[in-house]
């Protein structure tokens, strides 16, 4: 497949994606190799044996965030 065969917003999404890419390479996680504490690693495993969903949308409510 050419560029020129893409749509714009074809185009658009690949652009991000390798731009994402990018400033993943460059920046790294810096996170990445930190021990997580007890605690969390606690709630997190809650969460992930917990049947309830909610949206990032709800969660940003109740932070009072705004996006």
């Amino acid at each position: 497949m050419k560029l020129s065969d893409l749509s714009q917003k074809e185009f658009k999404e690949l652009v991000n994606s390798m731009v994402d890419d990018r400033l993943c390479e460059l920046l790294g996680n810096p996170d990445l190799g930190l021990a997580l504490d007890e605690k969390v690693r606690a709630e997190m495993k809650q969460v992930l044996e917990s049947k309830e969903r909610v949206t990032g949308e709800i969660v940003a409510e109740r932070l009072g965030l705004r996006w």
